[in-house]
């Protein structure tokens, strides 16, 4: 979504380009207006913006003046020009000043249609590049997360996507470096290069770029923008998790499909009690011997290692977020020995629990 500021003296003149935002596409509303530019500054101080279409001739402060704020104080917006004079030298500061367009009134529909589609698809292009670049420069040293997704995927480890989907975010809110806005662009890039990655796969898939309106109004306060664009990142993430699985298993044989997501199921619900193998077997009807076979294959995991995996999931998750007792969360997680808890923890995290809950905290 591109939240358009549209600063003019003239209500009118507000009103009329409000209509025209308003009505370009789906993807730009109109955030704010302003009369000036000490206005329009005052606003931005509390508000968030992609665009600002502006006036020349203005009280208080021109237009010219505010581009330069803004080029200063906000770098990742740009700007547009309307303006009753067709004055050369207005017109030349403002491409000096790297504003996107300079639009004589009285404004004509198809002008102002045709500039702000130029002006949003330069923002998500230049958006894009510098995402880009980010992914180029970071991925090379950060392989092993690639590989996480991959596996996950080829594994259908459903249950596990959502941690690593909130690991990824931060891993890339981090390269982002207090760039919010590029959250989208580098979580639509690190789809891609999963989609590439997979190929060998025989994964094809195309993801669109998504849509976040009503996620948050139209008027994106400064505290906000945070939380916003991680929201959207997610959702994007979470979107494209969910195609990539959804492809890979249709790659995958169907009944196998079936029999091993039966048996994630029950361990998933029967975590907490003693599990016995030809119980599970039972279920999925097949014998033994198979059913491991088939579960190796398809998760690359020991049926047992699967368990021990998703009981070390529940208690991370029970000793973060409940007043719990170690030896209280050991027996919901199904083992009665506590020190043997401990252990076995203490092997798949690297830490005992409570290191891992001091880490953590």
């Amino acid at each position: 979504m591109i939240r358009v500021l549209i600063v003019d003296d003239s209500m009118l003149i507000c009103n009329s380009l409000s209509k025209f935002v308003s009505g370009h596409n789906d993807t730009t509303v109109v955030a704010g207006t302003a009369s000036n530019g000490v206005k329009a500054l005052e606003w931005l101080e509390n508000y968030y913006a992609d665009l600002c279409i502006t006036d020349i001739r203005m009280p208080a402060m021109d237009g010219l003046e505010l581009i330069e704020h803004i080029n200063r104080l906000y770098p990742w917006m740009k700007c547009m020009v309307v303006s009753s004079y067709d004055d050369f030298q207005y017109a030349q500061r403002s491409m000096k000043l790297h504003a996107l367009d300079y639009i004589l009134k009285p404004i004509h529909p198809h002008a102002i249609h045709e500039s702000l589609s130029s002006a949003t698809d330069r923002i998500i292009q230049g958006r894009n590049h510098e995402a880009a670049q980010l992914i180029l420069r970071k991925l090379p040293m950060n392989r092993s997360w690639m590989e996480r997704w991959i596996e996950h995927i080829q594994t259908q480890r459903i249950e596990n996507m959502p941690m690593l989907i909130v690991e990824t975010l931060e891993l890339l809110e981090g390269w982002a470096a207090g760039s919010y806005y590029l959250l989208n662009a580098m979580s639509n890039l690190w789809l891609q290069s999963v989609i590439e990655e997979m190929g060998k796969d025989k994964l094809r898939l195309e993801l669109d770029e998504g849509k976040d309106l009503g996620l948050v109004d139209n008027l994106l306060s400064v505290g906000a923008i945070r939380s916003y664009f991680r929201l959207c990142a997610v959702r994007r993430l979470e979107e494209g998790a969910n195609s990539l699985m959804f492809a890979m298993r249709g790659i995958r044989d169907h009944q196998s499909i079936r029999v091993v997501d039966t048996m994630k199921q029950y361990i998933q619900i029967h975590y907490g009690e003693k599990i016995n193998l030809q119980d599970l077997a039972d279920i999925v009807m097949h014998n033994k011997t198979y059913m491991c076979t088939l579960f190796k294959q398809e998760t690359n995991m020991t049926v047992w290692a699967y368990i021990v995996a998703e009981r070390m999931t529940q208690s991370r998750d029970l000793l973060l977020n409940s007043p719990l007792k170690v030896y209280e969360i050991a027996n919901r997680v199904g083992y009665e020995d506590v020190d043997y808890f401990t252990k076995i923890f203490k092997k798949h995290f690297g830490l005992s629990p409570l290191e891992y809950k001091k880490r953590m905290e």
